[in-house]
């Protein structure tokens, strides 16, 4: 992959959650979280590259398991300046739908986070590799001044996406959530992890399953992208 920084140009890291012997979640109508990620952030890679402002990357662009750790390596190698983790998950609570924005944070936002984030963070278990001890150098990184102002973009990028999802796309009850997630971690780049929804609600599989539906949240994500490096550029 090349990592030499095409002038003048933002370098944007797409990483469609799970993929491989990791499927991730399955809808009642037998829809697969790693397929529709994979669709999603296609779509979304196409129309941040039709603007020229971008150099956009996918940690994978087949059904190919990543661990964590590629994940994170992949993300700080291109020092990327955003990072967005897609998935489309599945929870107990079936009646919970709509898409959500996760931020890093130490301590879980509610419960509902806690849970997501423990499974999550557990999806390297599945291809039988062991859980990584986190260092101190990651428990550090939280309070480093580097790490506050990335942690703070994460959070801005989270308002501006949030303000452009809202009235267009179906949106869950608090959908700005945090939680310690492990791929969120690259310190210098600031990172969400974005539900598109979640595959356990028969509705939200509806849509998801819908190239429509992926298109029109492709569209409303790419515009808060744009509206984002706006932001950043005019810092």
């Amino acid at each position: 992959r090349p990592v030499e920084r095409q002038e003048g140009k933002f370098i944007v890291v797409l990483d469609p959650g799970h993929g491989g012997i990791d499927g991730g979640a399955t809808g009642q109508k037998g829809t697969q979280e790693k397929e529709v990620v994979l669709i999603f952030a296609k779509m979304l890679e196409e129309k941040l590259e039709a603007t020229g402002a971008y150099d956009v990357q996918l940690t994978r662009e087949d059904d190919t398991f990543l661990s964590l750790r590629d994940r994170l390596n992949f993300n700080r190698r291109l020092q990327s300046d955003l990072f967005i983790s897609i998935h489309a998950d599945s929870l107990r609570q079936k009646f919970v739908r709509g898409s959500t924005i996760y931020t890093l944070s130490k301590r879980a936002s509610d419960q509902l986070s806690a849970s997501l984030a423990e499974s999550e963070n557990s999806v390297d278990l599945i291809a039988g590799l062991a859980l990584e001890e986190e260092t101190e150098v990651v428990n550090d990184i939280l309070v480093d001044l580097t790490t506050r102002e990335t942690i703070r973009f994460s959070r801005k990028f989270s308002d501006i996406l949030l303000d452009n999802l809202r009235n267009q796309i179906n949106l869950i009850k608090n959908p700005q959530r945090s939680a310690s997630f492990g791929v969120l971690k690259a310190p210098e780049v600031p990172s969400v992890l974005l539900e598109l929804g979640y595959l356990s609600n028969v509705e939200d599989e509806k849509l998801l399953s819908s190239v429509a539906w992926k298109d029109k949240a492709a569209q409303v994500v790419s515009e808060a992208v744009i509206n984002f490096f706006k932001y950043r550029t005019n810092k």
